[in-house]
């Protein structure tokens, strides 16, 4: 545990070099065509395992508290469905690609946590018309909450349309 400016700067840079090199490695993959399926399996777990790690820390540490937790769980919760979803589907070879709206949501969690991560020395930095980092932090976790649900309402829809089509064809 380090206090003070190194102890908010370290967790955020590290944060921000592991959201970096994620989104940098699937760009190249798709630059050069040299997209594989562990990528493709491995890319979204590498996201929820980054977001739920930090989600979780930053919950123990009460930088999101009270009912901010909720948006939290809302986000643990649909990408533990969802991934069970993508499993369930796998087996019956049915693929369900990721949506533009499910890469903005990815942003903006990974946007949030960053933010919340800088602590007080983000407080300090970040002031804009009297809403410190914390509290953009907070806003923005919550607006990914909802695009969270959102795209995860429309993953559950489209995944039971599969599902229900390829019964019929039974």
């Amino acid at each position: 545990y380090l206090p003070g400016f190194y102890g908010d700067v370290i967790p955020f840079a590290l944060f921000l070099i592991a959201s970096f090199t994620d989104f940098l490695d699937g760009l190249l993959a798709r630059m050069f065509k040299e997209e594989s399926k562990l990528g493709e399996l491995l890319d979204p777990i590498a996201d929820k395992i980054i977001v739920a790690t930090a989600l979780i820390l930053l919950v123990m540490d009460q930088t999101i508290k009270n009912y901010e937790v909720i948006a939290a769980i809302i986000i643990l919760t649909r990408e533990i469905l969802i991934s069970g979803l993508r499993e369930f589907l796998a087996k019956g070879k049915i693929k369900l690609p990721v949506s533009n709206l499910a890469k903005l949501k990815t942003f903006l969690q990974m946007f949030s946590i960053a933010i919340l991560l800088t602590g007080e020395t983000g407080n300090k930095l970040i002031n804009f018309q009297d809403y410190n980092a914390q509290t953009i932090g907070i806003i923005i976790l919550w607006l990914s909450a909802f695009l969270t649900l959102y795209t995860g309402y429309d993953y559950l829809r489209k995944g039971i349309d599969h599902a229900i089509s390829e019964d019929n064809k039974d």
